[in-house]
């Protein structure tokens, strides 16, 4: 299960390096551009990811920053949320690389952003929800993308596996 993880926090790194690579393409007009995506924009997307992976990582480890409300706007341009990204994939992966499979069968409590419920559930399934959670929003640019005339990256994850960081997973 470990190397499971492991792998997702990779992925994820990858995906979103290969997304930033052609969102900085657009000018800023077209990275504002409201295209009715749930969070509107390129930038509301690319912000709603990095609200919600730090509101994750803080109810995981109880560090870090956690966001009140889930379309804040953390950065609002799109150099300074890039270099965000990176550090916050980083992030992601060396907690991830610190789990051992104790640690991934467990629980934890954490505190709801949208109703302030307490929830204890076990790690391995919102470790699941936190990369799919991605991949959705993911999906959600590359539609912004495409719709905007660009070419969008492929995020699939057997590409990730045949690329030389992904090739362990493979």
């Amino acid at each position: 299960m470990e190397q499971h993880f492991r792998m997702f926090a990779a992925y994820n790194r990858w995906a979103n390096e290969r997304l930033y690579a052609v969102a900085a393409e657009l000018d800023d007009e077209e990275y504002r551009r409201d295209m009715r995506a749930f969070f509107a924009s390129m930038h509301g997307t690319l912000n709603h990811l990095l609200v919600t992976d730090r509101i994750w990582l803080f109810r995981f480890t109880g560090e870090g920053e956690a966001p009140k409300g889930l379309d804040a706007i953390l950065f609002d341009t799109f150099e300074d949320l890039r270099i965000a990204r990176v550090k916050e994939d980083a992030r992601i992966i060396d907690w991830v690389s610190s789990l051992d499979a104790a640690a991934i069968g467990g629980r934890f409590t954490y505190t709801t952003v949208s109703d302030m419920r307490t929830i204890s559930q076990r790690l391995a399934p919102a470790l699941a929800h936190l990369f799919n959670h991605q991949t959705h929003h993911r999906g959600q640019a590359h539609a912004i993308l495409t719709a905007l005339g660009k070419t969008a990256p492929s995020f699939d994850l057997i590409q990730f596996q045949r690329t030389e960081e992904g090739r362990p997973y493979a």
